[in-house]
């Protein structure tokens, strides 16, 4: 036995879940999901299987093909980190039927009461499942190692509609024997089958890890932006909705540049769901529906490259993900070059070159965050004992991106696209560690490691001396301006006229922590 995730229950002698079937019941007065899960795994087994779960109450587990209980306890110590481990006994099945019900205190279930949106009528919730919080919807062995397939049956009131990171089906009625198998627990066919239901059904036909599993539920409406590509938000929201169609107007044309840099695009769709202002982060790259916060609409497309980092997870990330969260730069760093790739084809290399600026800062001031937790400045770092919400940075990013760039700057550019199309197309739906990929480097790349120190790059601590600090018209003047400003120095209008919420972000991260009232009320008309 031999774990395979620092951050889940699962180990090696375990086989993987390949697909899951999933029939969910939203009930948003009690904010609880009462639900079934069919996990199929890569072979029959005989043993004890370990799942994930946190906050979830098991109703029973059954044998799917003969509805015989099967043998299964739940440890009585949930783990700070990896919650709550469910062993079940198998004799040679390869399937296994769940039927539980969430928490309201779930980790990955963001609910908001009516009042919380901007209809002020309908509630919404919403779900974000990375890095390790997929475990409280469905038990699962939540690890990216564990690549699965899905399909769901969502029975929703019939005024809200869903939305999900995965192929919508139809839109349907419930029908009787699906309430039959949630008998087991505490829902019933006769609440499946109210007047008031209905139910949404949507398939994943592509593995993907779990923390990619995603939907929203809420009075939803959407604008056209392009042949593969919707933006969707709360109906009510008409401003919002609007706005978001123009942010994101140029979106097919990053995706045709992305193809062209990267290989096929593997998933159909590339919507897009502007959530509540509740939302954590500023995107999430769920194949087929990216989440989106509001605050990226800021009206001069500059929200766009959001975009264009999201999409970047589609090549490198979705389709190859790190194989656990201690090689997390593998997602992000090929991520950030990739996004940097795309921004740099259509806005400009000057704007590329001003986004790894404010990377660099970010960079540097993680390296100040961290200098008492050296371990958190590696690429591939130890993650036992931690949780991956703690250690959250901007290193896997921006260390990452540098990593990647300096191979680039070693071998040039046509010689590193031609590499990345060969390492996206060689790993696609597949989970690697930070070896396999220096392995299938130096394999294709001969001799890189002599002019690289690769180990430096990936295990070592700290910034490495041949990292590209950058240097471009636009930074540079930012810089100089933000270095006067401490010096008592205000910009012009005319020096900062043309300005973009991104030159506005270099300017302010550069400017001292403390200042005067008055030089706050010099700047504040320049929001206004």
């Amino acid at each position: 036995m031999a774990p395979i995730d620092p951050h889940s229950f699962i180990d090696s002698t375990h086989p993987l879940t390949t697909h899951v079937s999933l029939s969910l019941y939203l009930d948003f007065n009690t904010q609880i999901i009462h639900a079934s899960a069919l996990l199929t795994l890569s072979s029959s087994f005989s043993g004890d299987l370990s799942l994930d779960s946190r906050s979830i109450s098991i109703n029973t587990i059954l044998d799917p093909k003969t509805l015989d209980p099967l043998p299964y306890s739940i440890s009585t110590n949930p783990d700070r980190i990896r919650g709550t481990e469910i062993i079940v006994s198998l004799s040679g099945q390869s399937s296994l039927l769940l039927v539980y019900s969430t928490s309201p205190s779930a980790s990955a279930l963001q609910w908001l009461s009516p009042l919380q949106t901007f209809s002020k009528t309908h509630p919404y919730v919403y779900t974000q499942c990375q890095a390790i919080h997929a475990r409280s919807i469905f038990p699962c062995q939540d690890t990216p190692a564990a690549r699965i397939r899905y399909d769901v049956v969502m029975n929703i009131p019939t005024s809200l509609s869903a939305v999900m990171s995965a192929r919508h089906v139809r839109r349907r009625i419930p029908r009787p024997e699906e309430g039959k198998q949630l008998e087991a627990g505490s829902l019933g066919e006769s609440l499946w089958c109210g007047e008031d239901r209905v139910v949404e059904e949507f398939a994943m036909d592509q593995p993907i890890p779990p923390y990619l599993f995603a939907f929203a539920v809420g009075a939803l409406g959407f604008r056209e932006v392009g042949p593969r590509t919707r933006v969707y938000g709360e109906s009510a929201a008409v401003e919002v909705l609007d706005a978001a169609a123009l942010e994101f107007a140029g979106t097919e044309e990053m995706i045709k540049q992305g193809e062209m840099l990267f290989g096929d695009y593997e998933w159909e769709r590339f919507d897009l769901l502007v959530l509540p202002p509740s939302f954590p982060y500023g995107g999430m790259e769920n194949p087929r529906m990216v989440f989106l916060t509001p605050t990226v609409i800021k009206g001069d497309a500059t929200g766009a490259q959001v975009v264009a980092h999201e999409l970047a997870h589609s090549w490198t990330g979705n389709l190859i993900t790190n194989i656990n969260n201690e090689h997390f730069w593998l997602n992000e760093g090929f991520t950030t070059y990739a996004e940097r790739r795309i921004v740099e084809v259509c806005q400009g290399a000057d704007i590329a070159t001003l986004n790894i600026g404010i990377g660099w800062r970010g960079l540097t001031d993680e390296m100040e965050r961290f200098k008492d937790n050296l371990e958190c400045t590696k690429l591939w770092n130890k993650q036992e004992g931690v949780d991956p919400d703690d250690v959250y940075s901007q290193v896997p990013y921006e260390k990452g991106f540098q990593f990647v760039l300096r191979i680039e700057r070693q071998v040039g550019r046509t010689a590193f696209d031609e590499f990345l199309k060969k390492y996206i197309a060689t790993f696609k739906f597949k989970s690697i560690d930070t070896n396999t990929f220096v392995e299938f480097l130096k394999a294709n790349i001969p001799g890189i490691e002599k002019e690289i120190n690769l180990q430096l790059w990936t295990e070592g601590v700290g910034i490495p001396e041949d990292a590209y600090e950058p240097v471009s018209n636009i930074y540079t003047k930012i810089i100089s301006l933000a270095k006067e400003f401490k010096e008592g120095r205000m910009p012009s209008e005319e020096e900062v006229a043309e300005w973009s919420g991104q030159e506005w972000e270099l300017y302010l991260e550069n400017l001292p922590k403390s200042c005067e009232p008055s030089q706050v009320l010099y700047t504040l008309p320049f929001f206004l």
